[in-house]
């Protein structure tokens, strides 16, 4: 239990029957007097230790009239439902979640995930016929003969010893959606998944860069926050949080946004030498050896542990967007929109393994909760039914990344957040942060790794072997903390340019010739990708379109190239 006391400093729960254990470290956000777990029916013959947040679990009270709870915690409606449904309950659930329910009648057990994989999870198997299941890999990897990533929006039963997909969404076959386009609606179902997330009986707030996709969670919250419980616990003030490189403009775009939708704002600053100081810490928290997920989880790991000092226990966040909308720079070469709507199928099917598993760790590092509304089932729903003919880029249509999402928050009369916010350009991550920070961690590792060490890389890590120093750095840290053969298959590889999957390198040839996850690697894209001669933005002066710096988002992490 020691090894994820961080993730729940709140409380520690034990409980034994026969030769089965439930251990849990609770973070509490929701009923933090009473909630602590596990969690029983009636007569306590049924116990769940569960991790996250079920949004609806009032509405499912409501179907529940026959039972009492013992806790308004909105995860005790989980044992409740097993007894109503038996297994097949878990697709009622609205939320993000990671669960173990044991039924002692049997001595069977349940475990599932969560549909997209916003909570982390991983399975192991012992030598001796046990089974193990934690919320990180080093809580199990020492004592398992295998293990691996629970699979996303999957149930594991103890009796059938198996995996069954109770996630079944009409985008996952990647058949061609043909709703049209209607802006009221996307607008309305992204606003209903960012109330839902004002869930809370503690001090939250949204990180906020100053890109288009936290500054609009920051826009919905700061307009519906006030009327809520949490206002009347808290205030009805936001708290809105951003971390950069000291001088860096971005910080400046985020403390802009802050301004005019007047949060609390609070701007924490770090160094390249901070960075490279924390990577073996975050290495270790976020578990893996991805290039792109490391440059990214660090400034995110840093920020987090600011936010908890500040008594903050839950942040909103926003991940997803890029993935579900095709907003990456390398989606301006999808040659048409059947291509474009099955990357975006494989995107949202990868997130547990990117955006989700950094924004998770970086956060539960520190016992900080993240929650992303752009990952919420209905609006995923809604998001991707549309046809995606409305998310290809067109230049001479004024049609840049995400415009479809752009477009159903340009609210004339009231409007969500200043054009040239709502308008600006995006960027991956590894470079928007600055390319000071990414030559930084490169010229690090050249310091750590040599020549001679690369030439033996394929026969020191034959599975996906590195082919940089950066990542042969990431590699040997990872490998000292995590050895066993199961860790390294968790990680993904591959081809990828600008963060693509290896379909998409097919696109356009000079790609295959420049693997690289920065946004630089996205040829005939960036920097170039809006030139003064096209038509950018309807409606929009082209004052305000010069204004318009290139941007990458990595919620509330904001540092210009």
């Amino acid at each position: 239990m020691n090894r994820l006391k961080h993730r729940g400093p709140d409380w520690s729960g034990l409980y034994q029957h026969r030769d089965s254990y439930l251990a849990h470290q609770r973070l509490a956000i929701v009923d933090p007097a009473s909630g602590d777990q596990p969690l029983f029916n009636e007569d306590k013959s049924v116990a769940v230790t569960v991790n996250g947040e079920i949004y609806n679990h009032e509405e499912l009270r409501k179907k529940l009239v026959n039972h009492k709870f013992r806790t308004g915690s909105d995860c005790d409606v989980i044992a409740h439902l097993y007894e109503e449904y038996g297994e097949d309950f878990v697709d009622m659930l609205d939320g993000i979640f990671s669960f173990v329910l044991l039924d002692t009648r049997d001595n069977s057990f349940i475990v599932a995930r969560d549909a997209i994989g916003v909570t982390s999870l991983y399975i192991g198997w012992g030598l001796d016929g046990s089974v193990w299941i934690s919320s990180e890999m080093k809580g199990l990897n020492d004592d398992c003969e295998h293990f691996e990533t629970f699979p996303p929006g999957h149930l594991y039963t103890s009796k059938s010893r198996g995996f069954r997909r109770w996630y079944n969404p009409p985008w996952f076959s990647e058949s061609i959606p043909s709703v049209p386009y209607d802006p009221l609606v996307l607008r309305r179902a992204f606003e209903n998944a960012v109330i839902k997330r004002l869930m809370t009986d503690v001090p939250f707030g949204v990180l906020l860069s100053g890109g288009l996709d936290s500054s609009l969670v920051a826009s919905i919250t700061a307009r519906y926050l006030a009327g809520t419980k949490a206002a009347k616990q808290w205030g009805s003030q936001l708290h809105s949080f951003c971390v950069g490189l000291e001088g860096s403009p971005d910080l400046k775009a985020a403390k802009e946004v802050a301004d005019y939708l007047g949060t609390v704002h609070h701007e924490f600053h770090f160094t390249v030498q901070d960075g490279i100081d924390a990577i073996e810490d975050v290495i270790y928290h976020i578990e893996t050896y991805d290039v792109t997920t490391i440059r990214a989880s660090t400034p995110m790991f840093l920020m987090s542990r600011k936010i908890k000092s500040l008594g903050v226990k839950m942040v909103i966040s926003g991940e997803g967007s890029d993935e579900i909308f095709g907003g990456y720079l390398y989606f301006h070469k999808a040659p048409n929109k059947e291509e474009l709507h099955r990357e975006t199928c494989h995107k949202i099917k990868a997130l547990h393994q990117y955006d989700c598993l950094r924004a998770n760790k970086a956060t539960s590092a520190w016992g900080l909760e993240a929650r992303v509304p752009f990952l919420d089932i209905e609006f995923i729903n809604v998001a991707m039914s549309i046809d995606p003919e409305s998310k290809m880029i067109k230049k001479d249509q004024g049609r840049i990344e995400k415009w479809i999402l752009r477009k159903a928050f340009d609210d004339e009369e009231r409007p969500y957040l200043p054009k040239h916010i709502l308008y600006r350009q995006k960027e991956q991550f590894s470079d928007g942060v600055g390319y000071s920070w990414i030559d930084g961690l490169k010229a690090h590792a050249a310091k750590n790794v040599t020549d001679k060490m690369m030439l033996n890389a394929s026969y020191i890590f034959p599975h996906n072997t590195p082919t940089t120093k950066e990542a042969y750095y990431y590699r040997m840290i990872f490998e000292r903390f995590f050895p066993q053969n199961s860790a390294r298959l968790t990680v993904p590889g591959g081809a990828s340019v600008a963060c693509s999957t290896a379909k998409a390198v097919e696109w356009d040839v000079a790609w295959k010739n420049n693997l690289d996850p920065s946004g630089r690697a996205a040829l005939g894209v960036h920097l170039s990708a809006y030139d003064a001669e096209a038509p950018l933005i309807s409606n929009v002066p082209s004052k305000v379109i010069d204004s318009i710096p290139r941007m990458v988002e990595v919620p509330g992490v904001a540092i210009h190239t």
